[in-house]
């Protein structure tokens, strides 16, 4: 779909071999619109324009004017057309409202407190069972794992355990549940929809889409629809997400979640929640296969907390002290953040990059999509080795004077992820129990390749599991150690 986006005809720095018409479209390779940007983007400067038929994009990939960008008493979040998109599955829900719509601001006062310490502390026994769940089938397997699918599936079972108290079976049945297939159908072909209409002939294709798709969202439809019937029905009060949804109001307004809203919320949770978690840790098991030393230094750490006994579980109190790992994490989402853009538009009428080469006029009208994998790996910011994956340069001291606004793997501002806290505390938690369990062998020939849906994700990434043993458990001193820090949204000044 075309959303409006034209910059009072500023034109700005383009791929080259720009066409009538078409424009930038025979430039950008289908299916890997993310590759493409960063593809095209290293040559073209901050701030760019791709065009595609009659639908404008422009881009911002230097640091310095993304920081600006996140000033939010100038700029607030707008949706670029893939989540206008995505809007046809999944409405107003807390990733895909508008600024304006009122439901945005009923949803995040209601669930906020999901996302609390004390809440925390309730899902962390669900994590740790059904990361156990996985780990019983790894037990078993020989050969590798495939990683994505495998971290897909946990993540999945997680946040649909922990906030709705559904068990898809992910780890005890052979099959995958067909929601989640149907789900993942319904979602992409609605993505693939995003950029029809600037397309001749569009429309006719959209038509067809949603003709084979229709089967997808109704099973989908139906199903959330019937896991609301059954709580409700049952008068069974639980602590998790879903109950909040029907029972609690806005702590100030008094307003409830109404039915469709329920709905919308659910399948944003169960996507979202899910998505970016089993990226991050993809991308962290593969720059680890792939470091013998780093991997040493974090099993150290969590052989330092938990000790030799491999079934032995980490505590609640615990997780916030894998300081190493969460550096990794963080490292890992700065390279590659699993949740790879957001778009900015200004509150009022404003110049940006003001007095460079790059200044330019922005209205309320207009947005720009801020690239992460290419801010993030800004060496004004970054420095000459933004490309390398080095857990120590989050240490406090590497940490110290770096630019403001460069680090946002979770987005920014009031509508950055909710579920942040959620995502940390169980990446963590899994990575100190799978590093403690087990050594981890990649493939030396594989070359790191980028499966890109709602997010990216390595692909055909495959890992060696062996198990540890006390006897095998190096004696090597933690990366550091001291007392437990709160996990936090962001390691870095924002």
């Amino acid at each position: 779909m075309t959303v409006k986006n034209s910059w009072g005809g500023q034109r700005f720095p383009h791929p080259p071999g720009r066409r009538p018409i078409a424009y930038d479209a025979l430039t950008m390779r289908t299916g890997t619109p993310l590759a493409n940007v960063m593809r095209v983007g290293k040559d073209l400067g901050p701030l760019f324009e791709v065009r595609v038929f009659g639908q404008k994009f422009v881009f911002v990939t230097g640091a310095e004017l993304a920081a600006e960008m996140c000033d939010e008493t100038r700029f607030h979040k707008n949706l670029p057309p893939a989540l206008v998109a995505l809007r046809e599955f999944v409405g107003d829900a807390l990733f895909t409202a508008f600024d304006h719509e009122p439901n945005w601001q009923t949803a995040h006062g209601v669930l906020m407190p999901a996302f609390s310490k004390a809440a925390m502390r309730g899902y962390h026994g669900t994590m740790l069972e059904t990361a156990a769940e996985m780990f019983a089938v790894w037990d078993d397997l020989e050969g590798p794992i495939d990683v994505t699918a495998d971290m897909t599936k946990l993540t999945m079972e997680t946040i649909s355990r922990c906030a709705f108290s559904r068990d898809f079976g992910s780890f005890t049945s052979r099959e995958r549940h067909p929601f989640v297939d149907a789900m993942i159908a319904a979602l992409m072909t609605g993505m693939q929809k995003s950029s029809l209409d600037s397309i001749p002939g569009g429309k006719r294709i959209a038509r067809r889409i949603d003709e084979q798709n229709a089967e997808h969202r109704a099973y989908v439809d139906e199903l959330v629809d019937a896991m609301v019937r059954e709580r409700r029905a049952s008068g069974e009060r639980r602590d998790d997400l879903l109950d909040r949804m029907l029972y609690e109001a806005h702590p100030e307004t008094g307003v409830r979640l109404d039915d469709q809203n329920i709905r919308e919320q659910i399948l944003t949770f169960l996507v979202a929640g899910h998505e970016t978690t089993s990226g991050a840790l993809s991308f962290v098991l593969y720059y680890l296969s792939r470091d013998p030393e780093l991997l040493a230094k974090a099993q150290a750490e969590t052989d330092a907390l938990l000790g030799d006994d491999p079934e032995v579980e980490p505590t609640f109190e615990q997780v916030p002290r894998f300081r190493y790992l969460r550096r990794c994490l963080d490292e890992g989402l700065r390279l590659w953040p699993t949740a790879p853009a957001f778009a900015r538009s200004p509150r009022e009428t404003t110049t940006i990059a003001a007095g460079t080469d790059h200044e330019a006029v922005m209205t309320p009208d207009d947005w720009a999509i801020v690239v992460l994998p290419m801010m993030q790996r800004d060496p004004a910011a970054w420095g000459p080795t933004a490309e390398e994956f080095d857990p120590d340069r989050f240490l406090p001291e590497n940490s110290k004077g770096r630019m403001k606004n460069v680090y946002k793997p979770f987005g920014t501002g009031d509508r950055a992820c909710i579920g942040r806290q959620f995502a940390l505390h169980e990446a963590i938690l899994v990575l100190a129990r799978l590093l403690h369990r087990y050594d981890i062998t990649g493939d030396p020939d594989y070359e790191l390749r980028i499966d890109e849906r709602l997010t990216i994700v390595p692909k055909g990434f495959e890992v060696t599991l062996t198990r540890r043993t006390p006897g095998a458990r190096p004696e090597i001193e933690p990366a550091d150690a001291g007392p437990a820090e709160v996990v936090s949204g962001c390691p870095v000044a924002h």
